[in-house]
């Protein structure tokens, strides 16, 4: 039998429990500011946290990016920003848009993550993504324009709050 095994399984093993308790320190980390997050996102605009699959870390990217009432001149700049505004992507007889490159990407991937969780736990969703697929788009253009549908919302949710709360 190798002398050093028994060492070697000791060493293993201690940095396996630290690294178990590290990975549980950092979770409860995050935990914590997750519900500061959620916290201030309430407080700010509450609706955003009752829309299906709007959680707090995509609540509060979606609130830093639109920043204050005016600030875009219509839901698509908002859309434009995010990255979800079609671009036409036409050749021949193939009519057909795709997903700009540009634009905030941290947004973007809060409305990804928001279209994901749609897709898996709302009903209205799936039904809509089934009906496209039947009528032959794909997958990613479906993802596009459920994209696209959630920046539309989510920012007429935003400005009409905040028109709200400015009317005396």
């Amino acid at each position: 039998m190798n002398p050093n095994c028994d060492a070697e399984m000791r060493t293993t093993a201690r940095v396996l429990r630290t690294l178990a308790r590290r990975v549980q320190e950092l979770r409860a980390e995050a935990d914590a500011h997750e519900r500061e997050l959620k916290a201030i996102v309430r407080q700010w605009h509450p609706e955003l946290l009752e829309e299906t699959g709007v959680g707090p870390i995509a609540a509060a990217t979606v609130l830093c990016a639109w920043s204050h009432s005016g600030r875009f001149r219509s839901e698509a700049a908002f859309a434009s920003l995010a990255g979800v505004a079609p671009v036409p992507a036409s050749s021949g007889l193939t009519v057909r848009h795709r997903l700009s490159r540009r634009g905030d990407r941290q947004l973007n991937r809060a409305l990804h993550t928001v279209v994901l969780c749609r897709v898996r736990y709302d009903e209205q969703t799936r039904t809509h993504l089934e009906r496209r697929r039947a009528e032959g788009k794909t997958d990613r253009e479906i993802k596009r324009c459920l994209k696209r549908y959630v920046a539309r919302r989510l920012f007429r949710q935003l400005e009409e709050r905040q028109r709200t709360l400015d009317t005396p």
